[in-house]
């Protein structure tokens, strides 16, 4: 089933005509009854042929069950005689779905929601091609978020590829495209699809906020050593450029120990005053 143009004239032009046939069939009612009757008959024919389309919608024509196309252009319309006619709004909306509970790549449970925006974009396969256009966007939307949901982790921690939490753009663009899939069989066409809410299931909310916790400090002490090898190499570079005093690998090491505690060390550093020999 594919849209095509329904057959319609101007409406205001149907009007009069149906008025003209009316005035008419009443004035040769006395005097001619058969024609009268049938202009009668013509002009109530043209009444139900009669119909409005209002902006950003559409009207679908059926006549005696068979498909014979839509109008949409807004404004009034005169269409086939004894058809029926279904609006369907072509409007531009969104679908935002429930809190579901699915889990990652790597089966942990997690809360993910989305919000879809969409369009009818073909009315005939919207109205015959499946039961409830409305509904069907509904299923497939929460269909297509868990198995996009179920295909990441929810995060890398710090590995290479792709994540619920980290590519989110990444995430919505494969949503939109398995929505289209979907969806292109209900005439549907889908504009935008992005992730609203997304966390780990309270069951392990508290584990895995320990364990983002603990990759957070593994990953600041990383950067403070880091840095703190790159003051020291400083430290004694410039000692023994302005030769300040020599030295040896011993003293090396002990300065390279002083410097590493006092850096890295969480605390404030306790300085000691040596007054005899290193030796």
């Amino acid at each position: 089933m594919k849209e095509f143009k329904a057959w319609a004239i101007n409406g205001f032009a149907g009007i009069l005509l149906m008025v003209l046939c009316g005035v008419l069939g009443i004035f040769m009612i006395l005097n001619d009854y058969l024609i009268g009757v049938l202009l009668l008959v013509v002009a109530v024919l043209l009444a139900t042929s009669v119909t409005i389309v209002q902006p950003n919608q559409a009207q679908v024509v059926t006549f005696f069950g068979k498909y014979i196309g839509t109008i949409r252009e807004s404004g009034i319309w005169l269409t086939v005689p004894l058809s029926f006619r279904k609006q369907i709004s072509l409007r531009v909306r969104n679908f935002d779905s429930s809190k579901l509970k699915v889990n990652d790549v790597d089966g942990n449970p997690i809360e993910i929601a989305a919000v879809v925006v969409f369009r009818v974009i073909d009315s005939a396969k919207s109205l015959f091609d499946v039961d409830n256009y409305e509904q069907f966007v509904t299923i497939q939307s929460e269909a297509a978020l868990r198995h996009v949901a179920s295909k990441y982790p929810y995060d890398t921690f710090g590995d290479e590829g792709y994540s619920l939490r980290g590519n989110a753009e990444e995430v919505a663009r494969e949503l939109t495209r398995e929505l289209q899939d979907r969806l292109s069989v209900a005439g549907v066409e889908v504009l935008e699809a992005r992730l609203t809410h997304l966390a780990y299931s309270t069951e392990i909310a508290s584990a895995m906020l320990q364990r983002q916790q603990a990759n957070a400090i593994i990953a600041a002490r990383q950067r403070i050593v880091e840095g703190a090898v790159g003051m020291v190499q400083l430290a004694i570079a410039q000692i023994e450029k302005d030769g300040i005093i020599k030295l040896d690998e011993e003293r090396k090491a002990a300065m390279i120990n002083n410097l590493m505690v006092a850096i890295v060390s969480d605390r404030g550093a306790s300085p000691v005053i040596n007054t005899g020999s290193l030796y």
